[in-house]
């Protein structure tokens, strides 16, 4: 038998410990300052400084990276020439590359990160997680499907290519959620099957390839790159009509996503309706990125890696859907900086960039994820 000692009395005139209360001496737990800010119409949002302040320095990054990025190129210009140009003041020749050929990229890029990121943290806070990116549900390899149809099979045009994989990663999103439906959604079946999926539409696409001519199969290998080349103000208009809308939806339904990471149960005793939160949050996440894939291409891992960035920096629980965005604008404008820049005279398409940079991530992920026992 092993004698339990017993607790000892506090020394006299030592007061008794407080529940919740650190005694002295003892280490003081690591708390997160959070601000109740009410409005006059009684709506409460809660503000936490440190998220504010990683924001405005992903907002300040991404402003940055996006005013180098339109000066650098063959017309190089300072970011004071650009400022200048962008509020009116530039030569005839800056205009024209400015607002004609560099700015229109600029904002098609950071629209495209948004949507990759927010997209991103849904998919993961509804499967709980980190590894449940549209990267590997599927929902790229639809859109993929889709494009290299009108490709392959219809020699459309760019317009035709991008209502394609529009159309294909949205079907496939629709897919991934009626097999995994079985009294209800859960994330553990969204996993797998958007992982059977995945693996049989990559099949598609080699069967695809293999059937197009020379002169098809070259322009679907380069699509299905993920580039930023090219990219002017007919692709920007439509994903800023869908990201005005998707955009501010999944940002009005962050209370309710944040309660379904507790879980349903949990989420229906606060009041949330899982299932109509479930298949709206679903919905908006396939249709940004769907509508970012038709943009610029399946670009890898932004979708992945940016919502986890923002979540550690932040230290925050919860989905971070705004901070999220802002990093994935952020990371999507660096690395297309990087492809154009960093390589010398042969400009790379941008998915090459995220594609290296995230399998890094990725398998620094999967070894922080197996040493803390999640997998």
């Amino acid at each position: 038998m092993t004698a339990t000692p017993a607790p000892t009395a506090p020394a006299p005139g030592t007061p008794a410990p407080t529940p919740g209360v650190p005694a002295p001496g003892a280490p003081a737990a690591r708390t997160r300052t959070v601000r109740a800010v009410r409005t006059r119409g009684g709506l409460s949002v809660r503000v936490e400084p440190r998220t504010v302040a990683v924001c405005l320095l992903l907002l300040a990054l991404a402003l940055a990276a996006g005013i180098v990025l339109i000066g650098s190129g063959d017309f190089p210009m300072t970011p004071g020439e650009v400022l200048a140009t962008l509020l009116g003041d530039g030569t005839v020749a800056q205009e024209f590359v400015v607002l004609d050929l560099r700015l229109p990229r600029v904002l098609v890029a950071a629209l495209v990160g948004a949507g990759l990121a927010v997209g991103g943290a849904v998919f993961q806070t509804i499967t709980r997680n980190p590894l449940g990116s549209p990267d590997m549900l599927g929902v790229n390899q639809g859109a993929i499907v889709g494009a290299l149809s009108v490709i392959v099979l219809f020699h459309g045009d760019a317009t035709a290519v991008a209502a394609g994989g529009l159309v294909g990663g949205t079907l496939t999103g629709a897919a991934v959620y009626v097999f995994a439906w079985k009294r209800g959604v859960h994330g553990f079946r969204i996993v797998l099957i958007g992982i059977g999926l995945a693996a049989m539409l990559t099949a598609v696409i080699h069967y695809l390839i293999t059937k197009a001519n020379l002169v098809d199969a070259t322009r679907a290998v380069v699509w299905m790159t993920g580039s930023l080349e090219g990219r002017d103000w007919t692709q920007f208009w439509p994903l800023l009509a869908v990201s005005a809308v998707l955009l501010p939806l999944v940002l009005a339904y962050g209370r309710p996503l944040r309660m379904l990471e507790m879980g349903d149960d949990a989420a229906y005793a606060l009041g949330v309706r899982v299932e109509r939160v479930r298949i709206v949050l679903l919905v908006a996440a396939v249709l940004l990125v769907a509508s970012a894939t038709a943009a610029a291409g399946p670009i890898t891992f932004v979708a992945l890696s940016a919502p986890q960035l923002t979540r550690r920096l932040t230290r925050s629980p919860g989905p971070n859907l705004g901070a999220s965005a802002l990093m994935g604008a952020a990371v999507l404008l660096v690395a297309d900086w990087a492809a154009t820049n960093v390589f010398g005279e042969r400009q790379l398409p941008v998915g090459v960039v995220t594609g290296i940079v995230g399998g890094c991530y990725l398998l620094w992920l999967l070894v922080t994820e197996r040493r803390a026992g999640r997998i």
